[in-house]
């Protein structure tokens, strides 16, 4: 990008620079920190300059937006064709208050759906389960049969908007498509994401069952998806539970591509061709607070992915090299002190996550370090996003930082600190090998200890927490839900118990646990015994039968 004899002279007046300028400075009044570094621990020049980008070659590492390896972004025209979509995580109380807060914020300006489930369903366990009690509805919706989800989803025409289903495994997807089609629509006119990585899971929200037939599951649904829900997203690899977990940037980009080059492997070894389903694949980040880094986050990822496609696994459509993605802003990031100080904190995530090009994304609301979101609070975060997409300016251009000296550099190093991350996980035998030696474990732990320790001694930042923190303590109103909620759920269940053809669930157990063990794919067999109006723990015991786990779940566990 630069001659050698520009480069040269850029030397020579940066030398220069700091003799007669910088010098002087220096000596009156000393930079705040001896190094100044990333949460990653990537070094920040004082400045950049071309020096820093010597040997880059435009075409090859930058490009432009739409064209390999989209470092720029997936389509040519960024933002001014079409605006990342608006979806705000929903779901508490019960499916019937879920469904009026999912057309609350339809009718505010939300533009696709994205549910989260409360603990008991994340664990498999029905409502009416004694270790259920005093957890239903308490931080998501229930969802124990088809039944919760076709009220979850009442006058709400799932045939036109992009629904995505926070929770691995098979059981809530198939009643999504159960009632498809009791309401007509072919699953060809789906769109949504299902959750679905049982690797990232498995080591941040320690789902129960064995990590082979965890992974057995989540593939089956990809190779299902492909032939039946062909505009579907079967499966979204989760960075943001690995960076709220504790990892940092560079192992966020690592961890979640070891998973997909796992899943990858795994679908060519039953004979698909990449092209047949990498098209599909998609991936969920965390935007947390370092505001150049998590930009440069995204442009890493995307160009890293598609360099794995093309170079790794021979990806001949550009649709499979594409690296699509949503954001979720920083939970771990909000604090209970001075919780208005969050509505800023989300909105300069979102801002770093729209300016890195996602193309999905949810804000989190000021008061959820106490409970799930009030109704003002999320009218607010739903705001953040508008605000910044209608009022900023920032949606004009394509990357509208590609070619900051200190972007593209710090582009690159996070792509190569994941690079060598990869590497490591390659040579312990994959990603699977890597969880079950517990390496990736071992790392995150590192990585959340040494942040939590700079938090503490005042390294890092946190203002109202460790800075500023003298004033007094601020009061919010705050979502409570009644506990008369787990008892109506209860009584639904009960209902749907009693109303259902008993005999027709046994049947489609029965034959759901001689599918599985005969090796076949799970869905078919999960979707009839969703259609039977069976609940989520007697499927998830059907397959615990096979797997052989031991044991109940416990609450913050996946299901199956």
């Amino acid at each position: 990008m630069w001659t050698s004899d520009m480069l040269e002279r850029i030397r020579r007046l940066r030398e220069q620079w700091e003799r007669m300028a910088l010098g002087p400075v220096m000596a009156r009044w000393p930079e705040q920190e001896e190094a100044f570094a990333t949460p990653t621990g990537i070094p920040v020049h004082r400045v950049y300059t071309p020096e820093d980008l010597q040997g880059k070659d435009y075409v090859e590492d930058i490009s432009f937006p739409g064209w390999y390896p989209y470092t720029r972004g997936v389509q040519p025209t960024g933002y001014r064709g079409r605006l990342w979509t608006r979806r705000l995580v929903t779901g508490f109380a019960t499916p019937e208050e879920t469904n009026k807060r999912l057309r609350f914020l339809l009718r505010e300006g939300e533009t696709g759906l994205n549910i989260v489930f409360d603990n008991p369903t994340q664990a498999a366990l029905d409502s009416d389960n004694p270790l259920s009690e005093g957890e239903v509805g308490r931080d998501g919706v229930p969802v124990d049969t088809l039944r919760d989800v076709e009220v979850i989803f009442d006058d709400i025409d799932i045939g036109r908007i992009s629904t995505s289903i926070i929770t691995a495994g098979p059981f809530i997807f198939s009643a999504f498509l159960a009632l498809a089609e009791k309401r007509g629509i072919p699953f060809a006119d789906l769109t949504g994401t299902l959750q679905n990585d049982m690797v990232s899971l498995f080591y941040t929200a320690n789902p129960v069952g064995s990590l082979p037939f965890l992974f057995r599951i989540s593939a089956d649904i990809i190779e299902y998806c492909r032939r039946s829900t062909p505009r579907w997203n079967p499966i979204s690899f989760v960075g943001y539970q690995i960076r709220e977990s504790g990892s940092t940037a560079a192992q966020e980009i690592a961890f979640t591509f070891g998973s997909a080059i796992a899943y990858t492997r795994e679908l060519i070894r039953r004979g698909l061709g990449v092209d047949d389903f990498a098209p599909r694949l998609s991936f969920f980040f965390d935007a947390h607070n370092d505001f150049f880094e998590e930009i440069c986050k995204y442009r890493a990822a995307r160009r890293l992915w598609a360099r794995i496609m093309k170079e790794e696994f021979g990806a001949g459509n550009p649709l499979s090299m594409l690296c699509r993605y949503h954001v979720q802003t920083a939970g771990c990031s909000l604090t209970a002190r001075e919780p208005v100080n969050n509505v800023v904190r989300t909105t300069l995530q979102a801002l770093a996550a729209v300016l890195g090009g996602t193309h999905s994304l949810h804000t989190n609301s000021m008061d959820e370090a106490y409970a799930l979101p009030s109704e003002d609070a999320v009218r607010t975060a739903l705001r953040t996003q508008q605000i910044i997409a209608y009022e900023s300016g920032v949606c004009r251009t394509v990357d509208p930082l590609g070619g900051s000296y200190f972007v593209e550099k710090l582009t690159d190093e996070l792509e190569e600190t994941a690079r060598d991350l990869l590497r490591r996980i390659d040579e312990m035998g994959g990603m699977i090998a890597a969880v079950e030696a517990g390496w990736v474990q071992k790392e995150i732990a590192r990585a959340s200890y040494e942040y939590q320790q700079k938090i503490k001694s005042g390294d890092v930042k946190i203002v109202g927490m460790n800075l500023f923190a003298d004033g007094p303590e601020s009061r919010i109103e705050i979502l409570r839900v009644d506990p008369a909620h787990e008892e109506h759920q209860k009584r639904m269940l009960a209902e749907v118990k009693a109303r259902r053809d008993n005999r027709a669930v046994q049947r489609a157990l029965d034959q759901l646990k001689r599918s599985v063990e005969a090796g076949e794919n799970v869905m078919p067999g999960t979707l009839e015994a969703a259609r039977a109006y069976a609940t989520i723990e007697e499927v998830t015991r059907t397959f615990r039968e096979v797997d052989g786990t031991c044991g109940e779940p416990v609450a913050h566990h996946f299901s199956y």
